[in-house]
């Protein structure tokens, strides 16, 4: 019973334990933060440190310096006592026998002598209170206790030896008083010579009075240096509020300017430094606001030229188009020369309308008119559908495209018409650039998002362009020859698409090991993102294909992921 409760105690303890490191850890974190984030803070606690050293070292001098005065005082002031008592006591025994009995007797006459107040002492002899000490020094010498009056026990050894030599000795000691309790003595001696006989005189005098001064000094320079440390950390924390307050509200005004407030100004006041940076920051932050003015007047002038142009062509596209197409119609009764040029005409006409349409869905997200038509439905749909459209040119091209669908639906809110323009793009670019290798789709959702992954093993992309991929009219071989025709605005569109959708579209290649593109949708328009379902770059699945290394993705896949196998199940997989 007893180690049942001795256990439970040990619990509790450790449980308590624990739950005060936490707290400690917790503050610790806390103060940490602030410390890092408060320049105040920083400057107060720094200016406390430095100004308590300094009270510190300035009350220990101010300390010792009136501790040594005050003993000099006391010192030179009791030399001038025993140097006047010694005269008085040697006036008592001048006439003493040497051998006579009743020395015990002479010397406590003249001890009473020294007790009694005189006005043969000098002005300046006022050490005040003393005990007198008087010895016959030739028992001394001898080794044995001498005839004394007076607390003679209360001499020091060491200056019992120098007066023995004929000096004039200071020392200070402590003696024991009532109480077992030690105080310090100022203990001065003096040889006195009476009739041939050498006599030895002691005044001890009390350093209470010094001591209770000396304690009054230091309670005084501690409240005194506590107070003076107060009063300067509230005079730098004040200073610095002056100094950090324009800093603060330099930085509010910046971040609310950041979020799209460009009229926001901050308060000039006065002509100080602080007002200069604050009269430095309104105009910085008036040309600012000038030069975005005009860049987003001249974004909406070209957005708006682009738009009327691609209306204006379609007029005479029409035109050319229906020309084209008769004699397309007509291409058998020309000559062959005049038949190819009739063929390639038709094709670039097809190129032209494809370019018009997307410099208009340009231009509309530009202009932020962009709509998203979401629905909830099924992406495996969408994705069989895109590659069954694309199967022709994959297999004139000699790819095979491998679809891997997990077996359970994927309900996700999208646009399906923008999704499917998106994954057109990606798997038209990979039969293009996958060099006659498999091209995979990988498919795989979760709770929060589902991800499309399109994978291909042909020539890959340098270091760098996985984010020029998505730059209007950039390629990474403009001699490539392509199969889709397209116009070099896809994967910009898509990325516009992506983002329309609260989504990713990503990228990942290295030279040889192919290219891989990931699009990351949330399963509901405004839940934000926060992982990917499938890492990027996919596992590569064709035997042929070199090994690639995971780059480093980044930070909104830093967050880990769900292994493709936990979410890809093999029955549910589709060749194509």
């Amino acid at each position: 019973m007893l180690t049942s409760s001795r256990a439970r105690y040990v619990r509790a303890l450790a449980r308590w334990s624990s739950r005060l490191a936490l707290q400690a850890r917790r503050r610790w974190a806390a103060f940490g933060t602030l410390w890092r984030r408060s320049l105040q803070l920083r400057v107060v606690v720094s200016t406390l440190a430095l100004s308590s050293a300094v009270v510190f070292v300035l009350g220990m001098v101010l300390q010792t310096e009136i501790t040594e005065r005050l003993l000099a005082s006391k010192e030179e002031a009791a030399i001038v006592q025993t140097e006047s008592s010694a005269r008085i006591v040697q006036r008592e025994l001048v006439a003493v026998n040497p051998d006579a009995d009743n020395l015990v007797n002479r010397l406590t006459s003249a001890l009473n002598r020294l007790s009694t107040p005189s006005s043969e002492q000098p002005a300046e002899a006022s050490a005040g209170a003393f005990e007198p000490v008087l010895a016959d020094g030739r028992a001394v010498r001898s080794g044995t206790t001498p005839p004394h009056v007076g607390p003679f026990g209360n001499v020091p050894a060491g200056l019992r030896q120098m007066v023995e030599n004929g000096e004039f000795a200071v020392q200070y000691t402590t003696v024991e008083r009532a109480g077992a309790e030690r105080s310090p003595v100022l203990a001065v001696g003096i040889q006195v010579r009476s009739a041939g006989r050498p006599l030895q005189m002691y005044l001890l005098f009390p350093l209470d009075a010094e001591e209770r001064t000396v304690r009054l000094v230091q309670n005084t320079l501690v409240v005194v240096g506590l107070v003076l440390l107060f009063l300067l950390a509230a005079i730098a924390n004040l200073v610095t509020r002056q100094v950090v307050r324009p800093v603060r509200q330099a930085a509010e005004v910046a971040e609310r300017f950041a979020d799209g407030q460009l009229d926001e100004r901050m308060p000039v006041v006065g002509e100080d430094d602080v007002a200069r940076l604050a009269e430095a920051f309104n105009e910085m932050a008036a040309s600012i606001q000038r030069q975005i003015n005009q860049l987003e007047e001249f974004g909406q002038l070209q957005r708006q030229f682009t738009s009327d142009v691609s209306h204006e062509l379609r007029t005479p596209l029409t035109t050319v188009r229906m020309a084209a197409d008769v004699l397309h119609a007509s291409r058998e009764q020309f000559p062959q020369g005049l038949a190819r040029s009739t063929e390639l005409l038709v094709d670039e006409l097809d190129r032209f309308e494809a370019l018009l349409a997307d410099l208009l869905e340009i231009s509309r997200l530009d202009a932020g008119v962009a709509d998203l038509a979401a629905e909830v439905a099924d992406i495996r749909g969408v994705v069989r559908r895109v590659a069954e459209s694309l199967r022709p040119i994959a297999n004139k091209a000699g790819v095979t495209l491998e679809l891997l669908l997990p077996d359970e639906e994927l309900d996700v809110e999208f646009d399906p018409r923008r999704v499917e323009r998106i994954l057109r793009n990606l798997l038209a670019n990979a039969i293009d650039h996958g060099d006659g290798k498999p091209v995979e789709v990988w498919v795989a959702g979760n709770a929060d998002a589902v991800a499309v992954a399109v994978r291909d093993y042909g020539v890959g992309l340098r270091p760098g362009e996985e984010e020029l991929v998505f730059n209007r009219f950039w390629r990474a071989d403009p001699s490539r020859n392509r199969r889709t025709g397209g116009t070099g605005l896809g994967l910009s569109i898509s990325l516009e698409d992506a983002r329309l959708h609260g989504g990713w579209l990503e990228a990942w290649g290295e030279p040889g090991a192919g290219a891989c593109f990931r699009l990351t949708l949330p399963r509901r328009q405004g839940q934000p993102l926060e992982a990917s379902p499938l890492p990027l770059p996919t596992p590569p699945r064709y035997a042929g294909a070199t090994q690639a290394h995971h780059p480093r993705d980044d930070a909104h896949r830093s967050r880990t992921v769900s292994p493709v196998s936990s979410v890809v199940s093999d029955p549910g997989r589709e060749t194509e």
